[in-house]
């Protein structure tokens, strides 16, 4: 008896065909979507590690405002011992902003095909498209909103009394955004912008001046849903291939593509190819002889901590170095010899970094059962809305605290920034859930909802 094998298009296309005995409404996905997240392969693991980063960007957000000197990129270099021993040891894993932002983009790359793969439809593709402006317009224009309205009532002055009274210069003041129609054209850029995005308005007037990380992410998604759309109708064998170039070309051109389609190809491999079994069994080199991936994966992420402990204090002035090694894309046809040092970049260090680790959690399943812990899930639940919230508490509440605590109490500058963070903690997971259950969330229901209805 002959046994026809189904191809991923013609399963698809089926599902597409197949007459549904359920009605759509305009819940009916809506109330779907919270449980396949972590079906189908037990992906939660990815909301863990998106929980995980984004604990270390609160505590990089904080040290940056309070304690610079422990921070690896800080402009402030000289200190209490502590603090340096601590910025040439933990700053490099658990607060380092290239390696945050270059991990929130890589993981969203990651995430934002599953559902296109476990329903390679033209319903799920549409919805992904469509929702994804809205999902994320609606929480960034509130937290600018807020932005605009305590820079207009509080101004920024009292930034830039703390800023000399505790002689910090790892941060700068946010710029302030004059007008209404200036805030409506702040928000439109967020999500238009496709070049030089930490110097557009809304990220240079949001506080930390890291909300242009929104615009990348919504960006190159795109690049994602333009490229996943063909993995039905293609050879595995043929992907990957077509994968390998993609990322080598993006990597030279120093485009941000190079993350994510680096994250789109981990999905392929993980949903379509069964890369956890094979990587189980062993890496072929020789006829029986096989070796584990984890050591190609810890050899990418000890070249990748290398390069950073080498630059945290040793050889700081070679940081930047390897960015002249791809082409000036925007302003001349040969190398990138004069990189922006303060501009965020797509880094070689951070990448090697993050892929071996991927590699490792994707294949070991104590690691994923770990990063599924419930502390991280909410935190990765919540993500977008401790992103928005974070360094709002901690610019307007934190400072003023610290200065009051120091200015009129006399309070030591250590002792008063412990006790900043014990009052901006709690403050933050309460108006992170408020945020979250009053803006984030909502934001997600009405598109759902306006996706059914056009659908209708």
């Amino acid at each position: 008896m002959e046994i026809k094998q189904t191809s991923l298009y013609e399963a698809a296309m089926l599902r597409e065909q197949s007459p549904s005995k359920t009605k759509i409404t305009p819940f009916t996905h809506l109330l779907r979507q919270p449980q396949s997240f972590s079906q189908a392969g037990e992906q939660g693991y990815l909301i863990g590690l998106r929980g995980f980063f984004t604990l270390s960007s609160f505590i990089w957000v904080f040290l940056s405002t309070f304690a610079p000197v422990t921070v690896k990129d800080a402009q402030n270099r000289e200190g209490p011992l502590w603090q340096k021993v601590i910025r040439d040891t933990f700053s490099v894993i658990f607060w380092n902003e290239p390696l945050i932002y270059s991990a929130f983009i890589l993981i969203s790359s990651r995430v934002v095909g599953i559902p296109f793969f476990r329903n390679s439809t033209k319903t799920v593709i549409a919805s992904a498209i469509f929702r994804r402006g809205l999902r994320l317009w609606f929480p960034v224009a509130v937290s600018l909103a807020v932005v605009k309205i305590l820079s207009s009532t509080i101004g920024t002055a009292y930034i830039d009394a703390f800023k000399n009274s505790t002689g910090n210069g790892s941060f700068d003041t946010p710029y302030t955004i004059p007008s209404a129609l200036a805030y409506f054209n702040s928000v439109f850029n967020i999500f238009w912008t496709t070049s030089k995005f930490s110097e557009q308005a809304g990220n240079t007037a949001f506080p930390s001046q890291t909300l242009w990380i929104v615009n990348v992410i919504y960006t190159q998604s795109y690049t994602v849903y333009m490229t996943m759309v063909i993995i039905p109708y293609t050879r595995n064998a043929w992907r990957l291939y077509t994968y390998i170039l993609f990322i080598i070309t993006a990597w030279w051109v120093q485009s941000w593509a190079w993350f994510t389609i680096t994250g789109l190809f981990l999905a392929d491999l993980c949903m379509n190819m069964q890369f956890k079994e094979r990587a189980q069994r062993g890496i072929k080199v020789w006829g029986n002889i096989r070796f584990p991936i984890w050591v190609p994966a810890c050899a990418l992420i000890l070249a990748g901590l290398i390069m950073q402990y080498t630059w945290t204090d040793w050889r700081p002035q070679y940081e930047n170095q390897e960015l002249i090694a791809h082409t000036g894309l925007y302003y001349t046809g040969g190398l990138n010899t004069l990189p922006k040092a303060g501009e965020p970049q797509a880094r070689d260090d951070c990448y090697l970094v993050l892929l071996g680790f991927l590699l490792i959690l994707e294949t070991t399943n104590w690691m994923q059962r770990l990063f599924q812990n419930p502390v991280l899930l909410y935190l990765g639940r919540r993500s977008l809305s401790w992103f928005l919230t974070q360094s709002i508490i901690i610019y307007t509440a934190g400072i003023k605290l610290h200065q009051k605590s120091t200015l009129e109490h006399n309070v030591p500058s250590s002792a008063a920034t412990a006790i900043v963070f014990i009052v901006i903690v709690p403050t933050l997971i309460l108006l992170g859930e408020f945020f979250y259950r009053l803006v984030d969330w909502p934001s997600q229901v009405f598109a759902h909802i306006i996706f059914n209805w056009i659908r209708e």
